[in-house]
């Protein structure tokens, strides 16, 4: 098998190209070799290669064998070369939606992998790929991590194809492009890049095309891959692409001039660049009225303080600065931990940790069953607590509040990573109290500014006020639809006017 020469041409004699298939495919029991003989003295010899469950065995036996069984005319065909039979075949004989010749032996293997069918014909140098793919594959179905109470239920599943198709019926535009790669040694996995020519952002989508086609890996086996082989900064704790199973959301990112990577196999597509302010956004805000948008939208940026400071400003407080909170709680929070063994960080420490048990088992136990353990869980956990005396009441409402608060972050990974900071400033809280969360602040301040998503600043706009302040509008809160006629200034977009309005 090692010294196999895959690029090397198909042989004319048939049964020498069955031999090279049976040692490429040694002990793969799936391969299924279908040997034809056509004509009255049976002196044209076939061979159809393919997987078994990886194509449509009624559109093989149907379009493609009954049909060159009887509909190719042997007699005109003897006195046609080889390149005219083949085509006389594929042009009349084979009604498949799509067909292509190949002449390699790994064109033929990379097909066939693929979940099509090879037609080899006997004295021909050449093979017919013909387009059978079909497996099980999950339905459309509404993103059970993405759920809204208004907007479209439709979302993405593992075929890349399918949902190429979602984005296509709410973008009939000819400008909307679709490039075809594969990524991985072993696993050839099919990635498409999609934008709209018009009004994508050339140095993006260069960026992201040349870091996909430099990508060397055995094997692609979710967008998460390519998501952490393309980012910018593998470091940093900040997603640097966004990841969505809504179609809609997909759409609208190519009209703002961002480019969309789907991989096969994935239910999610990746968005290229993404931005802070993009995390605190949810298709929804454009769905409801917009009064009632911005308010959604400010609570969750009241809430991102509470996500990542809360807890740490409760050690802080209570462990070091008592003496800032009003007399009669500071003379509450003493009373409360005279008989608690534990001092304020290793409660904030250890609730906190409690929280995120119950949160990873109710992700890991059916939708319904987990919800209910989720609640249920946190308040006998809470309560058995308080009346055990090993926290006070004060850290379980710090504690229970900061939960509440990070289910308002629209994004599941930049949740994940405000609550992986959280950690980091209780312990700077508990070293330091006040100063520490300063030192904190200014560090992450200082990260986010310098980071960047595929050669776009991380902190667009704040950072770039005076060229981007009109981007400013759709940030903080969610202006009407009339003003949302202009794209984002910092991707430089050569339209003006937004195509989803």
């Amino acid at each position: 098998m090692k010294d196999l020469d895959l690029n090397q041409p198909i042989n004319t004699d048939i049964h020498k190209n069955e031999q090279i298939f049976r040692k490429v495919f040694e002990n793969a029991d799936d391969i299924i070799y279908r040997k034809l003989e056509a004509g009255k003295t049976k002196n044209l010899k076939m061979l159809l290669l393919y997987v078994d469950g990886m194509t449509t065995k009624e559109a093989i036996s149907e379009y493609a064998i009954e049909n060159l069984l009887m509909g190719l005319n042997l007699d005109k065909a003897q006195n046609m070369s080889n390149a005219q039979l083949e085509q006389e075949i594929a042009k009349t004989s084979i009604a498949v939606s799509e067909i292509q010749i190949i002449t390699t032996i790994g064109e033929c293997v990379d097909k066939i992998l693929s979940g099509e069918t090879v037609l080899l014909l006997d004295t021909c140098n050449k093979g017919i790929m013909l387009s059978s793919r079909g497996w099980p594959m999950r339905g459309v179905q509404e993103p059970s991590a993405e759920t809204l109470i208004r907007g479209a239920r439709d979302g993405f599943n593992e075929t890349m194809k399918v949902n190429i198709s979602l984005i296509r019926r709410r973008l009939r535009d000819p400008k909307l492009k679709v490039k075809y790669t594969q990524v991985g040694k072993r696993s050839k996995t099919d990635i498409a890049i999609i934008y709209i020519e018009d009004l994508v952002n050339k140095t993006v989508l260069k960026t992201v095309e040349k870091r996909i086609n430099n990508i060397e890996i055995d094997a692609v086996l979710e967008s998460s891959y390519i998501e952490e082989m393309i980012e910018d900064d593998g470091y940093s704790p900040f997603p640097q692409l966004e990841n969505t199973e809504r179609p809609d959301a997909a759409a609208s990112a190519l009209l703002e001039g961002r480019v969309v990577i789907a991989v096969d196999n994935t239910p999610s597509v990746l968005i290229a660049p993404a931005i802070f302010v993009s995390f605190m956004q949810s298709s929804e805000d454009y769905y409801e009225r917009w009064l009632p948008a911005c308010a959604i939208r400010l609570l969750r940026y009241i809430a991102l303080p509470i996500v990542m400071l809360l807890p740490a400003l409760y050690v802080a407080v209570t462990q070091y600065h008592p003496n800032l909170l009003p007399t009669q709680l500071s003379l509450y929070v003493a009373a409360s931990r005279a008989n608690v063994p534990f001092p304020p960080y290793f409660e904030a420490l250890l609730m906190e940790l409690v929280i995120e048990l119950v949160r990873e088992a109710s992700y890991r136990i059916t939708t319904p069953v987990g919800s209910t353990i989720g609640l249920v869980g946190g308040l006998v956990i809470g309560q058995s607590s308080v009346e055990a005396g090993l926290i006070t009441p004060l850290a379980v409402i710090v504690v229970a509040l900061t939960a509440i608060a990070s289910f308002t972050i629209p994004s599941y990974n930049f949740g994940a990573t405000l609550r992986l900071i959280r950690f980091a400033f209780i312990v700077l809280a508990a070293t330091f109290g006040l100063f520490g969360i300063s030192i904190g602040l200014s560090f992450l301040t200082i990260h986010l500014c310098t980071l960047k998503s595929c050669g776009i600043p991380y902190m667009t706009p704040f950072i770039s006020f005076v060229e981007n302040k009109r981007d400013l509008k759709d940030t903080l809160i969610r202006p009407r639809i009339r003003k949302l006629v202009r794209k984002p200034d910092y991707l430089h977009m050569e339209k003006e006017e937004k195509k989803n309005v």
